[in-house]
């Protein structure tokens, strides 16, 4: 079936309004709501609660308005990402399945979920985790009937990180771990990075000790988050399909550095539509729904050979400098400060950079 997509604001702390105003009006059914990615105003830290909360509010309301169980509910992928640093607007992107099976040859956008097989607290910034998420996203393209990985444009997952409990249950099985704990979430998101990488021929398989140090190997359509409430990968996959009915397509590209404005428009150009070589926002027609954009203070110190003190800052962390300052660059370059924005991007794109994903309206 076809896919629906809407951004829509989130006006409060726990504001689920726009989800709601979504159903109420027709434009999609409750029961038809596959995904959400969304920004939340929190810290973007591991004590960000307002993540759950966004996470509470909206299936509160497709509880409300559907006939799916608790349960059935609990299983919808909702990836949210804490902190609206700088003029970010906390926000949602929905996905639907919107009940017209695809008709025709054009290409359009599809999508496909999996659940990896168990992620082990010893597995995570090793080579285990590597092959394990690459099994992942194989399901994944299955799942969304793309058999060309050159189709696939943005794989977003969600995998564990470690504990203190974990790290002495691996303990107790004689194991070691990668990292500490509070290096864990970088160290998970890159390890899936490059699991994602290996499963798209973006890389091969890495050595042991490329694992979060060869940032020459990356891949160009991963953001990837980590939490302590799973123990695999889950991951959503977007790309183009044949026939898969509907009005949306998919591209990407990357952002080179954190100014990089025309590595976002390359991506709005790659999923569709014809834009000037001086690209500005009145140039997107309002056919943009959204870019989605992971990024990173690069780990040099230098942004364009001018020195950066991010890294040195101990008031602020250097994940909200990056973070704010992309989101403005972000924002300037399609009109909307509603934009997803997302660092810890080792493996995920180039060094200082990172991959932008472009979600347009063909209008057919």
């Amino acid at each position: 079936m076809a896919i629906d997509v809407a951004k829509i604001e989130i006006k409060s702390v726990s504001d689920a309004s726009g989800l709601e105003e979504l159903i109420t009006s027709g434009r999609m059914a409750a029961d038809d709501i596959v995904a959400a990615i969304g920004k939340t105003e929190g810290n973007g830290g591991v004590n960000d609660f307002t993540r759950i909360l966004s996470d509470q509010a909206y299936r509160a309301v497709l509880l409300k308005h559907g006939t799916r169980s608790e349960a059935e509910i609990k299983e919808i992928p909702m990836v949210w990402s804490g902190g609206c640093d700088g003029v970010i607007t906390p926000h949602a992107t929905v996905f639907a399945r919107n009940g017209e099976a695809g008709t025709g040859g054009q290409s359009r956008l599809a999508m496909g979920t999996a659940m990896s097989d168990i992620i082990l607290p010893e597995d995570i910034g090793r080579p285990a985790m590597v092959e394990t998420v690459a099994a992942g996203v194989r399901a994944a393209m299955q799942n969304a009937g793309i058999s060309d990985v050159k189709d696939v444009h943005y794989v977003q997952t969600k995998t564990p990180l470690l504990t203190i409990d974990g790290i002495q249950e691996a303990h107790g099985r004689g194991q070691s771990v990668a990292c500490e704990v509070h290096d864990s979430m970088g160290v998970s998101n890159g390890t899936t990075g490059l699991g994602i990488a290996l499963a798209l021929g973006e890389a091969e398989m890495p050595a042991a000790e490329d694992i979060c140090r060869n940032l020459d190997l990356y891949s160009s359509v991963a953001s990837c988050s980590s939490g302590v409430e799973l123990d695999r990968a889950q991951i959503v996959l977007f790309g183009n399909r044949d026939g898969a009915g509907g009005r949306y397509r998919i591209g990407h590209s990357v952002m080179r550095d954190a100014l990089d404005m025309d590595g976002i428009y390359e991506s709005i150009r790659s999923a569709g539509l014809d834009l000037p070589e001086r690209a500005r926002p009145g140039d997107l027609g309002g056919k943009l729904v959204n870019c989605f954009i992971k990024c990173e203070a690069d780990p040099g110190a230098k942004l364009r050979n001018r020195r950066q003190i991010m890294l040195d800052d101990s008031d602020v962390h250097h994940h909200r400098h990056s973070k704010g300052a992309v989101g403005g660059v972000a924002a300037a370059a399609i009109g909307d400060p509603a934009v997803f924005v997302s660092v810890d991007a080792m493996h995920q794109g180039p060094p200082g950079g990172g991959p932008s994903i472009a979600i347009v309206d063909m209008g057919d």
